[in-house]
């Protein structure tokens, strides 16, 4: 019983001992900070491979919002966002052709005018993490 106890107070002093690290972009518009971007659900579609077996297209998505109100507006709107990417991925898969490497800028393309739509206004910045064809 003591031991958990010396866990939890290890556990407690560490997170009050650390400290958030502020992330600031850089002066020539560098990557996105701490406080503008937000990460979404994996998305995946299936696709066909060059022998007719069926595959996944997972993608994994991030939303970059500068703008508090906007950020605030695409938060609440992550369900609708996770929506239309699937449909968008959904729809691209079914485009390519059997074995064929996705083109990834197509897809960003796609996938940045969902978050648009979505949205209702540009301002939001799509981040595309790992793109794999299983």
């Amino acid at each position: 019983m003591e031991r958990r106890a010396l866990l939890g107070l290890a556990v407690v002093a560490t997170a009050a001992a650390s400290t958030p690290v502020s992330a600031s972009s850089s002066e020539s518009g560098g990557g996105a900070s701490a406080e503008t971007y937000f990460r979404l659900p994996v998305v995946t579609a299936s696709i066909i491979h060059a022998d007719g077996r069926r595959g996944v297209l997972s993608i994994e998505t991030g939303v970059d919002v500068p703008d508090a109100a906007l950020r605030t507006r695409a938060q609440q709107s992550a369900p609708r966002l996770r929506a239309a990417y699937n449909t968008a991925a959904q729809r691209f898969a079914s485009g390519l052709r059997p074995g064929a490497v996705p083109n990834i800028d197509q897809l960003a393309g796609a996938l940045q005018a969902a978050t648009n739509a979505t949205l209702g206004r540009a301002g939001a910045r799509l981040l595309l993490g790992t793109v794999m064809a299983v």
